[in-house]
């Protein structure tokens, strides 16, 4: 049994800092790394590129809505062939910064509100399959898993796309198999015991708990820790020691 452990990275942004990446990048496998649009510039995006290379960590596109401002968090009201757009632009940046690294670009993971629109707007998660097949129908389409996954999945067959689907350790879920919305209390999970069992429940036995109490299913084959969560690196370290001390091998997807 194995999984993959992910995190956002690369979100700093000019002389603002964000996130403990230098540390949490010892702790995981795949690094989705932001694009310049809601977070990032060319050189945190350089840095760390390079970095995860020197970590053996797996280099993925976290492309976002044009929202600097809002951190792509706020919904967009944008074209189809926009949104395809969007996703090519700041996947070729990142590309580039791994071709001058010598690094294989493996996935694509959209960001914040892209994300969860892509999740209940077929149009949106098409324009984003789109926009990676267009780039390199080799890379990796990375979507929440739950019980909206069935309209990304036929997508990424149509396209010939490998689609990864991921589970929030640190992330509330609600009955429906969605992720609750931060802005309400308890949205963001923070105690490290807490979240490590929660991500040994959802590689284990692909459940997770719902805010009512109710277990649902989750076929997650890559789990994600944000770096910017509150005490990040103990979360990390903690998710990864009990993955491993019951037998599941973590490594890139």
């Amino acid at each position: 049994m194995s999984i993959d452990l992910n995190c956002d990275m690369g979100e700093s942004f000019g002389a603002y800092k964000l996130g403990l990446d230098e540390e949490i990048i010892k702790y995981i496998t795949s690094a989705n790394i932001a694009c310049g649009w809601h977070a990032g510039d060319p050189m945190v995006m350089d840095k760390t590129v390079k970095m995860a290379k020197e970590n053996g960590v797996g280099v993925g596109a976290h492309p976002g809505y044009p929202d600097l401002l809002g951190f792509g968090r706020r919904n967009m009201d944008c074209l189809p062939s926009e949104i395809r757009n969007y996703v090519i632009y700041q996947v070729g940046a990142l590309r580039a910064f791994c071709d001058v690294h010598g690094v294989r670009l493996r996935h694509v993971k959209p960001h914040g509100n892209l994300y969860n629109t892509a999740v209940e707007d077929e149009t949106v998660a098409r324009a984003v399959a789109e926009a990676i097949a267009s780039v390199d129908p080799e890379l990796i389409y990375v979507a929440l898993a739950g019980a909206k996954t069935e309209h990304i999945s036929r997508i990424g067959q149509e396209m010939g796309l490998t689609v990864v689907f991921e589970a929030f350790a640190d992330r509330a879920y609600t009955p429906e198999g969605t992720l609750v919305s931060r802005r309400q209390p308890g949205a963001v999970i923070k105690e490290p015991e807490k979240v490590a069992a929660r991500a040994l429940k959802m590689a284990k036995e692909g459940k997770v708990m719902a805010i009512d109490g109710t277990e649902i299913p989750l076929n997650a084959q890559t789990l994600c820790v944000h770096g910017d969560t509150p005490g990040s690196v103990n979360l990390v370290k903690e998710i990864r020691g009990l993955l491993e001390k019951e037998g599941i091998q973590v490594k890139p997807m």
